[in-house]
Parts: C-alpha cells; structure tokens; sequence
C-alpha cells in the first residue's frame, strides 16, 4: 500500500517494524479470528493472545531471552533471508499499512497517524505522505478501522496525525 513513497528494498533491509521491544507489544500486528486459526495451522509455533472480542496478536512474552528493555524479539512469521512468510491473503492490514495507524483521540475521534520510529518514512517528505494519505489510503484505513476497532490505537505524543 505504501509502495508509491517507501522502497521495498529499504523496507526488506530493515525490517524494524517486524521486532518488537517490550514496551512496543502495542504495536503488534491484529489478526481475525478466522486468521488466526488459520495460521495456529500452518505455523504451531506461533502464540496468540486476545486483544479483543474477535481479535487476536502475536504473543512474544516468552521470545525475550533477557530482561533487557531494548531487546527485540522477532515476528515468528519473519524468516530473516526471506522476509515475511505469510501470504497476502493471512498478512494482517497493520503490516500492510505500518508505519501509518488508525489512532483513537481522546475526544473519541479516529484518525490516521504516522508513526515516526521507522526508519525509511523518515527519508520521506512529510508532504508526501500526507498527499498519499489523502488520496484514498487514509479513508481506506478509517473504513477497516470502523470494522475492525480492535486495530485502532491510542492516542500518543509521538504520533503525528495526516
């Protein structure tokens, strides 16, 4: 979905979005409860946790080998040669769209928000993702946010609204 501003090639060299440290377990992915089954399947070794009445995440509380704050623990669907494994049809739409989100102001409103911390959307002109935003992705993201308010995050300083 992002492919017009970020470069697959610098997404597949970073990969930040998929490793998360304890204190941004917030931001792994929602999966449905259809895909979720699905993938219980296909990959055992994957944990789930809920995060909501149909919804579910990656539960990496046991892949932290330290009690380091700063340590990363991997999204067991990343195969560090290959990437991603899942398919398009079992990637969750957070992965689709990271680093934007669907954010919940504390007035109840949702909007879409960047989300500064990856690396590659920093090289981006602010301009233009706010002119991406605006040309359909971002209705997009409110409408499967409306469908899906399990996906919606809080509202946080570090964000900056489109």
């Amino acid at each position: 979905m992002l492919s017009k501003i970020l470069s697959k090639t610098d997404c597949a060299a970073c990969r930040f979005c998929c490793s998360f440290r304890r204190q941004s377990l917030w931001e792994t992915p929602i999966f449905d409860a259809a895909t979720t089954e699905k993938l219980r399947a296909l990959y055992p070794q994957a944990r789930f946790r809920p995060t909501g009445k149909h919804s579910f995440t990656i539960d990496l509380h046991d892949s932290y080998k330290t009690n380091d704050s700063e340590e990363e623990a991997p999204c067991p669907f990343l195969d560090v040669s290959k990437g991603c494994v899942l398919s398009a049809e079992l990637k969750p739409f957070d992965c689709s769209i990271w680093p934007l989100r669907a954010v919940r102001l504390p007035e109840g409103k949702t909007v879409v928000a960047l989300t500064p911390t990856c690396p590659a959307i920093n090289k981006v002109p602010k301009e233009d993702v706010a002119a991406l935003v605006q040309s359909g992705l971002g209705a997009q993201i409110l409408a499967y946010a409306e469908k899906n308010p399990d996906m919606v995050k809080e509202n946080a300083d570090f964000f900056t609204y489109l």
